[in-house]
This record gives C-alpha cells, structure tokens and sequence, in this order.
C-alpha cells in the first residue's frame, strides 16, 4: 500500500490523545481538512492493509488492579512467523517486536490480573513449546515513544 500524504498525516496524528467525546475523530477530520467518514474510511484502509495494526486506547493495566510484563522467547527462524501468529492472537499481548538476539521475539503482556501474567505465559508456551521468559517491570519510566509515517 503507497500512503499518501494525507495517510501519513492521520498515521502520526493517531498516536497523539483524541478526545473523550462521542464522535472523537470528527475534530481529526476537520484538522486534516476532510469528512469524518472519509477518516473512517481511511483508518479502515490502513488497519485492513496492516499499516496499522492495533488501535485504540491505552489503558494502565496496573493502576487498575492489573499488570504488565515484558517478555522474550527464543524462536527458531524456520518457526517465527507460526510462533508470532500464536502469541498475537492472545489479547494479552501488544507491542511483539523481532529482535536480532538468541531471544529474538520480544512482546508486552496486559491483563487483567497479576495472576493473569503467569497464566498467559503457561498458555503460550503450552502451544507453542517454547519457554517464555518474564522480565516483570521493577521500576515505570515514560519515554513517549512515536513513529513517524
């Protein structure tokens, strides 16, 4: 898919707060000049084209009673894409990053329990045979991490 300037625009916009309103992109159409159904429509097209991959709010699991965990896996070359597809489909997981390192596959796990760290570890290595190593956060650091399209 070939963004154009305009996709660009909504991509690195996207990262920033929207507001808490009933039609929150109705404010983003107008700053970018077109109709809230045309922006729809083009986060549409970027999320079905894998532009963009996940959307939405960010919530701080842990502040609500849950927890987050940094986690690595060494996966076999011939086996990551298998092993990547496994592992994103758990709603727990965000953020799963290749890595050029013996641990090669790193991700994120949210939920909503402490408990539910160890949980969805256990089930992720049950299906994919592979050891999940846990890095628990000891300490919060907010860095503001943006890409920009």
């Amino acid at each position: 898919m070939t963004l154009d300037a305009i996709d660009r625009q909504i991509i690195n916009r996207l990262q920033d707060d929207l507001p808490r309103i009933s039609r929150p992109f109705a404010p983003l159409a107008d700053e970018l000049g077109i109709s809230e159904e045309a922006l729809l429509e083009r986060i549409k097209t970027l999320r079905e084209n894998g532009v963009l991959t996940r959307f939405g709010p960010f919530f701080d699991a842990a502040a609500m009673g849950g927890a987050f965990c940094l986690c690595a896996m060494e996966v076999p070359a011939e086996k990551f894409e298998a092993t990547v597809t496994k592992v994103n489909a758990h709603d727990e997981v965000a953020h799963n990053y290749e890595r050029e390192h013996q641990l090669n596959m790193w991700f994120v796990l949210a939920c909503e329990t402490p408990e539910g760290i160890a949980q969805t570890a256990e089930a992720i290595e049950a299906e994919t045979g592979m050891k999940v190593h846990q890095f628990p956060k000891l300490q919060e650091f907010y860095i503001g991490f943006r890409v920009a399209a």
